[in-house]
This record gives structure tokens, sequence and C-alpha cells, in this order.
């Protein structure tokens, strides 16, 4: 197995990982929307999931770990996919809030200001703001 195998098995790991918490957050709710159903098939095509992958996460999501990325950049990249999938339906209960802010501190992000950053998060992507926006304005928060 050359290196390239190796990154390119990781590499898809992590998007595979990834994709199963924003999964998480959409069954937090008890069912999938189809709002939030095409955002799925639109993050997996993104992602590369494989229709195999798509189904195994589907149907036990809760098997793949969080897998924080080392790079704040990148956590940011995924608190935004993460609120976009619980704003979906443009409505943040308590359960998806409550699953968004476990995943938030999964990824890294301080455990005593995770209501901030989470209030912060949902008012941006209510918004529309795109990523580049979202992850300036998330930065702008901790000066």
């Amino acid at each position: 197995m050359s290196i390239l195998d190796l990154y390119s098995n990781a590499f898809l790991e992590r998007n595979r990982d990834h994709f199963a918490a924003i999964v998480r957050v959409a069954l937090s709710d008890g069912a999938i929307n189809p709002e939030e159903k095409a955002f799925l098939d639109r993050l997996a095509h993104n992602l590369n999931i494989s229709e195999e992958d798509y189904a195994a996460v589907l149907k036990n999501p809760e098997k793949y770990p969080i897998n924080p990325p080392f790079f704040y950049d990148s956590r940011l990249e995924r608190l935004y996919d993460l609120t976009r999938m619980v704003y979906a339906d443009h409505i943040a209960d308590e359960e998806e809030t409550s699953v968004l802010s476990k995943l938030a501190v999964g990824l890294g992000f301080t455990p005593g200001n995770i209501k901030y950053i989470i209030a912060k998060a949902y008012d941006l992507v209510s918004h529309g703001v795109d990523l580049d926006t979202f992850k300036e304005e998330m930065k702008h928060m901790n000066r």
C-alpha cells in the first residue's frame, strides 16, 4: 500500500465520520425531513461518501467517532456544516441544540463557551452567511 492510498483512506474515513456527526444531528428529532435529506445528499456527494457508507451511517451514525480536526479553520468548517444541518428546517429545537453542543465540544470548542458559540453559529446561519463569512465572524468572537 502506498502513502497515497493511506492518505486517501484516512481522508475518506474523516469525511465519513464528519458525515456521521451531521446525520446524528439530523436524526436528533427522530426523523430526517426533506430539506435535511437534500442537504445530506449534497454533503455526501461533496465528501465522496459511497452509497454503501451512506446507508451504513444512516443505519448507525453513533458507530463513527467525531475525530476533531487539528486546525481551527477546519473545526469552524465542521461547525458550519453541523449548524446548517440543525437549521435546515429553520427550527433549532432543544434536542438538536443539545446534540450540536456535544458535537461542538467533541470538535474541540471550549465547553465553558459552548452556549455562546452555538448561539453565534445559529445567528450567522439564520442570516444565510457563506462559509468564509461564518469563519471570519466566529474568529472575531474570540478577540
